[in-house]
């Protein structure tokens, strides 16, 4: 096969599905399908993708027709087609409906039975139990038991919220006032007042309520891995997060990421992934705890991440371990990233002010001087004048933003 015998089709229009599309474009130079309800700031007047807009994609009763339709008409006996999902609600509805697509499509998924041992938080933690994987004092709240929760709460405030699964499709449209992707709490009374507005709202998951990790966003540890259909890990990439973001919407996403090598936690997190049998990508959140010394597991989704460019930012392409495998059929060695670079989503200006560790303010500073960082939506060869003024206004938005609803979570201590 030459590089034109496959098509890539990206579900989704959010940075993650603008970075995917980006890295297909600097390995193969050619167009991948983009799938997606409505074009997001990150992909708009962008010519590195062919477009197809479908309304209510994203819903369980259009989605398996929808995509089968677009597979039919692009497959051809000499082209593979791939597809890549950007969101949890994508790759979910993936798994559930993989068998309709049988032929169709050269990658795989985790299958809908792992799927649901994993999509939640709870449901991860019962997993991590089983293989010896730490994860943070938690408390798993039924909708009825959100104002009495805490009454069965072992340990102190500061505690953080967070709905089972925040990427999820009736989290991510539902509305309330307050509402966030995470909460932090340093009372009650902050607690209660979350969950009565919340219940307002027509959200039915469950809540999660954990300890608070001692330590700032560079506490933060990321993995994003590529798992060929044999379950056998090919690509690691660790991350050093040293910014989070702060609006509401998006609050607990990464601004910038600085890429790490550890030997120890990819061994552990590869034994994980091939125990359980997962196949595909995926990306996996966890803090390190000062006080023990352990990497506490907060969860994994069955997708790249959104920030997963800093990836690429470390010299590697996840998009070529998965067309490696199921386009040319090759079997590598896991590779393990091992450079160090910056990756960020937000003005340099952004991390001066609000990277305040000295060492880490240093090193950034080194690596914008050695010319080691990338931004995803920054890419020279998809400019035109209307992307510039897009993706110019809502890059230097988050200087508002960090102004507006910036806190140091750093500073955070158990009360006694």
């Amino acid at each position: 096969m030459n590089r034109y015998d496959f098509l890539p089709i990206i579900l989704g229009s959010d940075e993650n599905a603008y970075g995917n599309v980006r890295l297909i474009h600097e390995a193969y130079q050619i167009k991948p399908l983009l799938l997606c309800t409505r074009l997001l700031i990150p992909t708009m007047n962008s010519h590195l993708f062919d477009l197809i807009q479908i309304d209510r994609f994203d819903h369980e009763d259009v989605f398996p027709g929808a995509l089968l339709s677009v597979l039919e008409k692009h497959s051809t006996p000499d082209r593979k087609i791939v597809v890549i999902p950007c969101s949890d609600y994508y790759a979910g509805m993936l798994s559930r409906h993989y068998s309709k697509f049988k032929g169709l499509i050269s990658n795989h998924f985790i299958s809908e039975s792992l799927l649901d041992t994993l999509d939640t938080k709870d449901k991860f933690y019962k997993l991590c139990e089983k293989h010896g994987l730490d994860y943070p004092q938690t408390i798993v709240c039924e909708p009825h038991e959100r104002e009495i929760a805490l009454e069965q709460m072992s340990f102190k405030f500061p505690i953080v919220v967070k709905p089972e699964n925040s990427n999820a499709y009736e989290y991510l449209h539902c509305e309330f006032e307050g509402k966030k992707k995470v909460f932090f709490f340093n009372e009650k009374d902050e607690y209660l007042a979350m969950v009565r507005s919340m219940n307002t709202s027509d959200y039915k998951g469950k809540l999660i309520i954990q300890e608070f990790i001692p330590g700032g966003d560079s506490s933060m540890r990321v993995i994003n891995s590529y798992s060929d259909d044999n379950g056998k890990v090919k690509m690691m990439c660790l991350g050093q997060p040293v910014l989070e973001e702060y609006a509401p919407k998006t609050l607990g996403n990464y601004a910038a990421i600085i890429s790490r090598s550890d030997m120890s936690i990819y061994k552990k997190v590869k034994a994980f992934l091939e125990e359980i049998g997962y196949v595909g990508f995926s990306n996996i959140d966890m803090k390190y705890d000062s006080r023990t010394g352990k990497y506490m597991l907060f969860e994994i989704n069955p997708r790249l991440g959104r920030s997963s460019f800093f990836v690429r930012a470390a010299g590697l392409n996840m998009i070529t371990a998965l067309i490696d495998h199921a386009v040319y059929g090759k079997d590598a060695d896991c590779v393990y990233s091992d450079q160090t670079a910056l990756w960020s989503n937000v003005p340099k200006v952004v991390l001066r002010k609000y990277v305040t560790d000295p060492a880490l303010s240093a090193e950034i500073k080194k690596l914008y001087k050695q010319k080691k960082t990338l931004q995803s939506l920054w890419y020279k060869k998809d400019l035109n004048l209307k992307r510039i003024i897009k993706v110019s206004r809502y890059y230097f938005g988050h200087i508002n933003n960090y102004r507006r609803y910036y806190f140091d979570k750093g500073q955070a201590v158990p009360t006694e």
